[in-house]
């Protein structure tokens, strides 16, 4: 039956819109997990259990009556002053990750032509940590003697620096990026993560996403970075990623449970002085990822949160 926990004062039906995603009922779990992240309050859609048999099918509406019962839906509302597209673009990340295939993801009140620039009313620059400043490619901005400016473009891929998870894994950029390091993100989104280390005195980055558009847009603001010692490309984690020699420093924001999955194959790409970032946690989620890295031979130097996200600094016991 359709769950309603949705609560509160909406609004107007214009002030809000529908996220909603559509999946095969066996990944209703999922997609639930994945959709938390952006908003509590969920609409979920399951008419699997209705039993048509019952003396009360008469007074279901016909539509339910007639819903195909293999799919379900999930849905969040966004008020105006979120994103439409950075959410869009933030789930997309995430389906690609978890290997998750939506039937269809739709965002009813926002026509689908306005999403590449409607957004960008909101994408403004924003400080983090003390000298990194993200700047949108279109905005002007006056910057102090001691900024490192990131401009960012990030289209339809994930990583515009306004969300927890990307501004926890930045700031904590800051503190371990060592000069001349080599480094490596892993599901890099629009490049944030890889332009930002360059900038803070990366000597190699390697920068990797499952998702091709998301490459083809690290690889548009690497480029418009003017950066030439990041090395953009594509790889299913950690599957074609460059293993000549360890890394000094590894970035990976995803989520709890595609961290989990790439813990065993760590090793051979850390040595006794890498880092590994991890972000993308949901607060719940982190002994969960905490107990698989002990497990493997990992400790947390640095567990900083935010707004029920968490990140994690890791090194070899």
């Amino acid at each position: 039956m359709d769950q309603d926990y949705l609560c509160g004062d909406y609004g107007t039906e214009t002030d809000w819109t529908q996220v909603r995603v559509t999946v095969h009922l066996a990944d209703l779990d999922r997609l639930t997990a994945v959709m938390s992240m952006v908003s509590n309050n969920l609409q979920i859609e399951d008419y699997s259990d209705i039993d048509l048999k019952t003396c009360y099918g008469d007074l279901i509406d016909e539509s339910i009556l007639n819903a195909d019962k293999t799919i379900a839906s999930v849905s969040v509302y966004l008020p105006a002053e979120r994103s439409v597209p950075e959410c869009m673009a933030f789930l997309r990340e995430r389906f690609a990750a978890e290997k998750l295939e939506p039937v269809k993801v739709e965002a009813v009140g926002v026509r689908e032509e306005d999403w590449a620039n409607a957004w960008k009313a909101y994408y403004k620059p924003v400080r983090i940590g003390r000298r990194l400043v993200i700047v949108p490619a279109w905005e002007r901005y006056e910057a102090l003697p001691d900024d490192l400016i990131i401009r960012m473009d990030p289209g339809m891929a994930f990583g515009t620096g306004t969300h927890e998870t990307t501004r926890l894994i930045i700031g904590m950029l800051e503190k371990y990026t060592p000069k001349g390091c080599r480094m490596l993100d892993v599901g890099t989104g629009s490049g944030i993560l890889a332009i930002c280390a360059s900038k803070l005195g990366a000597g190699e980055c390697f920068a990797y996403d499952i998702d091709p558009m998301a490459v083809r847009v690290a690889s548009e603001n690497i480029r418009e970075s003017g950066l030439t010692n990041i090395h953009c490309a594509q790889s299913d984690l950690l599957r074609q990623v460059d293993k000549t020699r360890p890394y000094d420093l590894i970035c990976a924001n995803l989520v709890a449970d595609i961290i989990i999955r790439m813990v065993p194959d760590l090793a051979p790409l850390m040595s006794e002085k890498t880092v590994l970032l991890a972000s993308g946690i949901i607060n719940e989620r982190a002994q969960d990822v905490i107990d698989c890295l002990t497990r493997y031979g990992y400790r947390v130097v640095d567990h900083p949160t935010e707004n029920g996200w968490c990140a994690l600094a890791i090194m070899k016991k």
